[in-house]
């Protein structure tokens, strides 16, 4: 059982990159030890930002929402605080992870947590999954659905989930006694090929504490 305590995150925002301008509209933070969540964080953010008429269809999430929201810089020192050092995971963590650093950025704090991606671990240990959309693998594995897709909390929360289905097949299929985030960290940089390789040395090393 790993115990570490992980931070999964996911932003709704205006569109694909705040490099475009975009931004968050809201964010949320589910905390996880021991693959259960112990701790949620979630706000929608007012960062006067317009909200095209397509997203909103996407989400849910309108104008008048945001308006009626707390400022942007206000919500993301509340979530910077409510994640300290606590190393971070997303569904597509390149997107999160940007959103996660402009509005901090903008707010002032700088970003230090490292981030997992559970789209690239996916691809690692199911590669046999036909999609590894999130809502895909919550379908495919039957996992719980805990809300609306494409808000931030649900969302977060069917990420959790999907983390901890990965670390049991970790441990349960291939062996590995602790996947945690460092571990995960790296398999995810490594390539699929060596991604076999690695996991078959955990499961004959395994074999092999049987044996004597």
């Amino acid at each position: 059982m790993v115990n570490q305590r992980m931070a999964v995150i996911d932003f709704e925002t205006t569109g694909i990159s705040p490099g475009l301008g975009d931004r968050a509209t809201e964010v949320a933070i589910v905390l996880t030890e021991g693959g259960v969540v112990v701790d949620r964080f979630q706000s929608l953010m007012n960062a006067g930002a317009y909200i095209p008429a397509f997203i909103t269809q996407l989400t849910g999430i309108t104008n008048a929402m945001v308006q009626a929201a707390p400022p942007a810089e206000t919500v993301m020192a509340e979530a910077a605080r409510f994640v300290g050092q606590t190393p971070m995971v997303a569904h597509n963590a390149s997107f999160d992870r940007r959103y996660w650093v402009a509005e901090l950025t903008r707010a002032g704090i700088e970003a230090q947590q490292p981030f997992a991606c559970t789209v690239l671990l996916s691809r690692r240990v199911y590669p046999e999954a036909p999609s590894h959309k999130l809502g895909s693998l919550v379908s495919r594995f039957r996992l719980p659905q805990t809300g609306a897709a494409h808000r931030a909390l649900a969302d977060a929360e069917m990420a959790a989930e999907l983390l901890a289905h990965i670390q049991n097949t970790l441990r349960m299929r291939h062996g590995v006694g602790n996947p945690d985030h460092a571990f995960l960290m790296g398999l995810q940089r490594i390539s699929k090929a060596a991604v076999v390789k690695r996991l078959a040395g955990f499961g004959e090393a395994l074999t092999g504490a049987e044996q004597r």
